[in-house]
């Protein structure tokens, strides 16, 4: 490994993790595409897993064992080691997950290439809160879902927190960004996928009774923590999907919401 002990905080490639936030990474210029941070040896292992290429790792001198076997394929990618304390000032947070690496953003599928071989996908209108993505994509990981649909405003997977929360599942799960709904529903219909909706309505079908006879293929679109689905998500659904709640509860979480409906579907 290319091991570079740190002395001087400004000194070339810290860059990448001197207080940057996830925004910031996003935007490099270079390399093309932009950057994320993987974070703990276990989600660094399923990066590589996935074919993800590091530009760097940052940890304290009692992780390099861990990590020198993963860096076993990239021999010329910089190792900077430090001490806990000059790794704080220089992230801003503790690293108490053993080790940091900058990652290269892969490219992003296009949606038709996704949809191509799947059976089961979620959609993610808008939501905002990097927990419950990352939780929703641990949800598909778990439960058996194909991939995993964005929308334009919706919280970036490849957040730390998101990355974080989801146990690397991020970085396993196949997903891409989708446009809005009047060029992503011809999409899904193209490629055999009935839109469910998960919502509120007098006409929604109950959850048990739409997954006792699915379509072979089915979108399961979840909607933004506060508002729910819009208008346009609605109109382009071809069924609105319930989860029966009792004791006055309305509805659950969305991350929750996605679990219960990924497990009724694949069951």
């Amino acid at each position: 490994m290319r091991i570079h002990r740190i002395t001087d905080l400004t000194a070339d490639g810290l860059a990448d993790y001197s207080r940057l936030t996830d925004v910031a990474l996003r935007r490099v210029s270079e390399p093309e595409g932009g950057l994320y941070i993987a974070e703990s040896s276990k989600v660094i292992t399923r990066a590589l897993a996935a074919g993800h290429r590091p530009r760097s790792v940052l940890l304290q001198e009692q992780w390099l064992a861990d990590i020198e076997p993963l860096l076993a394929g990239y021999p010329d990618v910089p190792v900077f080691v430090g001490e806990r304390g000059v790794l704080e000032e220089l992230t801003g947070y503790h690293l108490h997950r053993g080790a940091l690496a900058a990652m290269h953003r892969p490219v992003l599928p296009d949606p038709a290439d996704l949809l191509r071989d799947a059976r089961r996908v979620v959609v993610l209108e808008d939501i905002v809160d990097h927990t419950n993505v990352g939780a929703i994509f641990r949800s598909v990981a778990g439960l058996g879902a194909d991939a995993v649909l964005v929308s334009p405003r919706c919280a970036d997977p490849l957040y730390r927190r998101s990355v974080r929360v989801s146990m690397g599942t991020v970085l396993q799960v196949p997903w891409t960004r989708i446009p809005e709904w009047d060029e992503a529903a011809p999409i899904l219909h193209d490629a055999g996928f009935e839109i469910a909706a998960l919502a509120l309505a007098d006409d929604a079908v109950e959850l048990a009774a739409y997954a006792s006879d699915a379509p072979e293929r089915v979108a399961l679109v979840l909607g933004s923590e506060g508002d729910g689905l819009s208008r346009r998500a609605l109109a382009a659904a071809d069924t609105v999907v319930t989860i029966p709640m009792l004791h006055g509860v309305d509805s659950l979480n969305v991350a929750s919401a996605s679990a219960v409906a990924l497990w009724a579907l694949t069951r």
